[in-house]
């Protein structure tokens, strides 16, 4: 499995000590055919002390191989911000660590994909990649730095779509245009990793 897409959205402010619940559902399964892949759409809402909902994550996995079940071909979409034609607003690179997928494994995804370079070689990548939420953090990062002033309260939804891997190690630049709109590349290899 990969890790497609993700996005959050805050409905209030982060509760800074309470239990936290957390609900998730599966919202869509997608079938691309036989032998194709699979993706699984998924909501997770979290509620504070009191039950009410302060976020809301959304997440698409990317199942290699696991279409063919009969379900429906029809993906869910939104709308993305279109990039425009012009230069960016703000161009931030933030560089990874070569360690810093071992160091992201405290989070509790353990996928050899992540530490593994036979793991990550049987699924097609020169060497174990960054997880996607790692990678999803550091745009968000270079949003706040580039385009928000690292003012956190000005931020209250984003999402991203996972075009290629990062490798630990390299530098994502994220393009941000005052539209909203940005995308990120990975400086070394000059490729695509994210966009909306």
């Amino acid at each position: 499995v990969l890790h497609a897409s993700q996005a959050f959205h805050l409905f209030g402010p982060i509760p800074l000590e309470c239990e936290v619940e957390s609900r998730t559902r599966i919202s869509a399964l997608v079938d691309k055919g036989l032998g194709k892949p699979a993706l699984i759409f998924t909501e997770t809402e979290l509620l504070d002390a009191q039950g009410s909902c302060f976020a809301r994550l959304d997440r698409t996995t990317f199942v290699r191989g696991g279409g063919g079940f009969g379900g429906s071909s029809v993906t869910p979409t939104t709308a993305p911000i279109s990039i425009p034609e012009t230069a960016p607003d703000a161009i931030v690179d933030l560089t990874t660590r070569p360690e810093q997928a071992l160091l992201y494994r405290l989070n509790g995804d353990f996928n050899p994909l992540h530490s593994d370079a036979a793991a990550a070689a049987k699924s097609g990548f020169d060497r174990p990649i960054l997880h996607g939420l790692c990678t999803m953090g550091v745009v968000t990062h270079a949003l706040l730095r580039g385009g928000l002033d690292c003012r956190s309260d000005r931020l209250n939804s984003m999402g991203l779509k996972f075009a290629s891997p990062v490798y630990p190690g390299e530098t994502i630049r994220t393009e941000i245009w005052e539209t909203g709109a940005f995308r990120a590349r990975v400086v070394e290899r000059d490729i695509l990793v994210a966009d909306q």
